[in-house]
């Protein structure tokens, strides 16, 4: 409504109206100003700032002193306090280089072992031995495959050996050059051009497209692997996931849209026998963000799903045959962004209680299950009990539409969700195993700047798939693809599983040079 300011109303009522209307609207306006300027400094802080979320701890210790009494004795135990005096540094120690290195010796002896003293013969008794990491540049070679031909005088037929199965049939790469292609790209992110690069170096001309039809015939050979560990990753009672946006090429007219790769991960479960299940990792591509994707890779599971609020799992945790697990570093990640701008009392306090739980979970890490959850029982449930009618309390005075109002209303929105773990000593408190599988696609998403197609985008899931499960059961990736591209042409269907990452042993005859 306008109103003319040399003709204001006289009637009261019609005053009071208005005058709600104009604070209404002020309160509106100002909600959406703190939610503009905490946007700003949000993008300020990831442009020019640190990356890192840790928080300055004797500040977050002056909100874990200011606790009362009685909320200190329902959390049972305090972490130790955090003093403001700065912690010695040890001086740096050099650690022993890796045992399983070759070693070659270089010898350095006197060229008369005599006295310089008294000029008699020195007898030997002992040696010092001073080690040096070096490096020699890696080096292409041809493997050549020879086959002996035979004939015959009689009839004149010509024999000779069939050519072994080829990682790429009738293709250039042998198996050690296509693996170190495949993890240059997708563990140490380098992009094809800059592999054709190298190559020219070495006076070898390998065009970009010649190295991009390997990846495409290559990820298609191990695509099988990959559907198998789908399968396995399934095969748990609680999965992480979570999904990172990634550029593709728009044929056509010269620009990008964004695809997606979602990632599953099971990691930290038991089979039902008891028994630790081996970590997967399996991506998967969409050209889109709709809720089609984790629909269908997750039609047939049963379980906890840990994941962030994403909508498109909603009607997947209404089948009841999927339940919600909440991601308490989301939770907090929304109240740190609050409390490093400043001046934000309120949040530097919920993060300190936040931080007592995080302490509960390091104390336990290693622990079994059962153990988890009995300490959770004792030690956070009594935090987590007063901790939410204090988050209630201090929405309560907050403007709704303030960013901090809608980082509490986060975290109690989903306070069923986020309590879970304490009665499951299997979850865990946040979703960070499916984060840090997205790392490496982080990185190779700065360098590689696009996704050439779609079908670049299923390639990727296909060996980020292998390269992520690899590492985490501590298999050198480099060494599994080399033996994979080998021994895969001929591998039996029936006999498959040998080659999944956690499955693997390494071949013990491999061809000479």
């Amino acid at each position: 409504m306008r109103l003319d300011l040399n003709a204001l109303p006289t009637d009261i009522p019609l005053l009071h109206t208005l005058v709600r209307e104009l604070v209404e609207s002020l309160e509106s306006e100002r909600g959406r100003a703190e939610q503009l300027a905490h946007q700003l400094k949000n993008l300020q802080r990831r442009h020019f700032g640190r990356k890192s979320e840790h928080f300055n701890p004797d500040q977050l210790q002056l909100w874990l002193d200011a606790l009362d009494e009685e909320q200190a004795a329902a959390e049972l135990e305090k972490p130790p306090e955090v003093t403001s005096a700065a912690p010695k540094r040890r001086p740096p120690v050099r650690k022993p280089l890796p045992k399983h290195l070759p070693r070659i010796n270089e010898v350095h002896d006197l060229d008369e072992p005599t006295c310089t003293g008294c000029g008699h013969a020195l007898h030997r008794i002992g040696e010092d031995v001073t080690e040096q990491l070096d490096y020699q540049q890696a080096s292409f070679f041809v493997h050549r495959t020879v086959r002996p031909k035979y004939a015959c005088r009689q009839c004149e037929t010509v024999t000779s050996a069939p050519l072994p199965p080829q990682p790429i049939d009738k293709g250039i790469p042998g198996p050690g050059l296509l693996a170190h292609v495949f993890i240059s790209k997708y563990a140490d992110h380098l992009p094809l051009y800059r592999q054709a690069q190298i190559m020219a170096r070495h006076d070898i001309d390998m065009p970009r497209a010649t190295l991009c039809g390997w990846v495409a015939q290559g990820a298609s050979l191990l695509a099988p692997l990959v559907e198998r560990m789908k399968a396995d990753v399934l095969d748990t009672s609680k999965l992480h996931t979570d999904d990172t946006p990634v550029p593709v090429l728009e044929p056509g007219n010269g620009k990008t849209r964004q695809g997606r790769l979602w990632v599953y991960v099971r990691g930290g479960s038991f089979d039902v026998q008891g028994e630790p299940q081996p970590p997967v990792a399996a991506y998967q591509y969409t050209p889109t963000r709709n809720k089609d994707g984790p629909s269908r890779f997750l039609a047939n599971y049963q379980g906890d799903l840990q994941a962030d609020a994403y909508p498109g799992y909603d009607h997947l945790y209404a089948t009841g045959k999927v339940r919600e697990v909440a991601c308490w570093a989301h939770a907090r990640r929304k109240l740190y962004d609050i409390a490093v701008q400043g001046n934000a009392p309120t949040a530097t306090e919920a993060l300190a209680w936040i931080k007592r739980l995080y302490a509960i979970e390091a104390a336990i890490r290693d622990a079994p299950p059962a153990v988890k959850r009995q300490r959770r029982q004792e030690e956070a449930k009594p935090i987590l009990d007063n901790f939410k009618p204090w988050l209630e309390a201090a929405r309560r005075r907050l403007p709704p539409k303030s960013p901090l109002a809608k980082a509490i209303q986060y975290a109690l929105a989903r306070w069923i969700a986020l309590t879970r773990y304490l009665d499951n000593g299997q979850l865990d408190i946040d979703n960070n195993r499916a984060e840090r599988a997205l790392r490496g696609v982080t990185l190779g998403r700065k360098n590689f700047l696009f996704a050439g197609s779609d079908k670049g985008g299923e390639r990727a899931a296909i060996v980020y798939s292998l390269v992520e499960t690899c590492k985490l059961n501590s298999v050198e990736p480099f060494a599994y693809l080399t033996d994979v591209f080998r021994r895969l042409p001929t591998q039996p269907a029936k006999d498959i599983d040998q080659l999944l990452p956690y499955n693997w042993q390494p071949a013990t005859d491999t061809p000479e040079n």
